[in-house]
């Protein structure tokens, strides 16, 4: 997340903040009305994860590689939604969005497909999915990246959501989580909380301005960084993703914790 210029396009039922967009030296960035930039997409290659922070979304993929269920809570520029949907076939990807005129306006300017049998986009609240319980143990990834337009911090943050992420999750499952702020109490508070319900907590160097990338295991996996190191270069390879930095930031974290 960052400061762009003023926005032009506007998708603006009431209700909810307007979706806007601003493009520059060929990337398109949402805007919920304001400045803060919640997502961008390179125009020329559109399935691309253009931001290096939502890039790091997927250093599951680490952990995981054949997931069957991926959900997106808060759809952003969609860049996390459309980049499951098109290079992993095999999984069925729902993305959870609370603001109408973000979904339009992705659909519109940000190349989000239409829902088929593989996608499911659906205007809801995040923190009801979570507490639904026909979704408890049915997903195997929860990306969570839910910010309102002044984006201060997470917009959901309590120990009830994230009981409720645990919750969703099946035995191996795996949370990211983007936990941005411009108070640094906001992230000891979220690590703690997440801490509370999750068996393994991890974060990596912060990146991006002040964007932390967290990783959260329901049950804590053995770290074999050769292994780590190996599948680095497979999602490299494959998906053009920049794994090894993950992974380099997974040593630096335990080496922190030592």
């Amino acid at each position: 997340m960052s400061k762009s210029p003023s926005p032009s396009p506007r998708f603006d039922q009431p209700g909810h903040p307007p979706a806007t967009v601003t493009e520059f030296q060929g990337v398109r960035s949402l805007h919920l009305g304001t400045s803060w930039v919640q997502g961008a997409m390179r125009i020329a290659k559109p399935d691309n994860i253009e931001l290096e922070y939502i890039q790091m979304m997927m250093m599951w993929l680490l952990f995981n590689e054949n997931p069957q269920h991926i959900v997106q809570l808060g759809l952003g520029s969609a860049a996390l939604t459309k980049f499951c949907y098109r290079r992993l076939p095999q999984a069925r990807v729902t993305a959870i969005e609370l603001n109408p005129n973000v979904i339009a306006m992705c659909q519109a300017q940000f190349a989000l497909p239409s829902n088929d049998e593989r996608l499911d986009v659906r205007e809801m609240n995040a923190m009801d999915f979570v507490l639904d319980p026909a979704n408890r143990n049915t997903v195997d990834i929860l990306q969570v990246d839910l910010y309102d337009e002044e984006a201060r911090g997470p917009v959901l943050d309590s120990p009830e959501f994230y009981q409720g992420c645990a919750d969703v999750l099946r035995d191996g499952g795996i949370m990211t989580t983007n936990v941005f702020g411009d108070d640094f109490s906001n992230y000891d508070k979220n690590l703690q909380t997440m801490e509370m319900v999750f068996d393994a907590v991890v974060w990596l160097p912060e990146v991006h301005d002040a964007n932390i990338v967290v990783i959260a295991f329901k049950n804590a996996p053995s770290l074999d960084f050769s292994v780590l190191y190996e599948r680095a270069g497979e999602i490299k390879k494959t998906l053009n993703l920049p794994a090894k930095s993950w992974v380099n930031g997974l040593k630096e974290w335990m080496r922190d914790q030592q």
